[in-house]
């Protein structure tokens, strides 16, 4: 199956309102697929239909940070028949562990670890009662390494990373038609860091830039998608880098940013 050669894909984008998600909304419409648009922010996905056209797409409000918003999301979305996830909500918090507010910590690990699960296994035993279909996971180059001052997020996509990639074995080693990847980007130009409440040290790519190679590498059925040659050679580094060396580095990365 390829995008954009007329199979008629649908897909359900969480996190879609803004950054990345609304980027690969942007670029599987343009490659001729359905897309369902979800995210807390109605007003937001709202504006984005408009932008793509009725005819493309369809607006499915969802709160992913209970597993009541999860199962609502997923048995809504049924009726369109999707074969297309793209997990993509989460956000991060900027701060000393001993200094960040309880309730924002366990809310982002609700959103970004309890919430992709909940529909990674959800839309996963749907697409394979139907024998096929695509879902990308939206993880980080920061789940390769400890994060001080971003420590939670770092934990969290390290999850997301690692769990993809045990379940793409999976599917490997039982024949699966299921393809699953694992997105891992640096740096984006998006409003990630305004949400995280810092401003940005390294200049990423565009989120544009990010949706096609995650797109094309969820296509190819790639388990891990590194959409910069920046981001590979971290990657790389990390891979062979003791973690407290690793996450020292991140450490006055992290350093360098300014809350705002």
């Amino acid at each position: 199956m390829r995008f954009g050669r007329g199979e008629g894909h649908i897909a359900v984008i969480t996190g879609a309102s803004s950054g990345i998600g609304a980027a690969i909304a942007r670029e599987l419409v343009r490659r001729q697929t359905f897309v369902i648009l979800s995210g807390r922010n109605e007003e937001a996905l709202d504006k984005l239909a408009a932008e793509l056209g009725a005819e493309t797409c369809a607006v499915i409000p969802a709160d992913l940070s209970t597993a009541e918003g999860c199962r609502k999301l997923f048995e809504s979305s049924l009726a369109y028949s999707p074969d297309v996830l793209i997990n993509n909500a989460g956000y991060g918090i900027y701060g000393r562990f001993d200094e960040t507010d309880a309730e924002k910590e366990t809310g982002l690990v609700d959103l970004n670890v309890r919430a992709m699960h909940i529909l990674f296994k959800l839309y996963g035993d749907e697409f394979e009662r139907n024998g096929r279909g695509y879902i990308l996971n939206t993880a980080s180059l920061a789940g390769f390494m400890p994060g001080p001052l971003m420590a939670s997020y770092y934990a969290s996509k390290a999850y997301v990373l690692r769990l993809t990639q045990a379940v793409w074995l999976e599917k490997l080693f039982t024949g699966s038609k299921v393809k699953v990847s694992v997105l891992c980007p640096g740096p984006v130009d998006t409003k990630f860091n305004e949400t995280a409440g810092i401003t940005g040290f390294f200049k990423g790519i565009t989120a544009e830039e990010c949706a096609k190679a995650a797109i094309d590498g969820m296509e190819h059925g790639l388990p891990m998608i590194l959409p910069s040659a920046v981001v590979k050679a971290v990657a790389v580094m990390s891979a062979v880098t003791p973690a407290l060396v690793a996450g020292t580095f991140a450490y006055l990365a992290q350093k360098g940013k300014k809350r705002i």
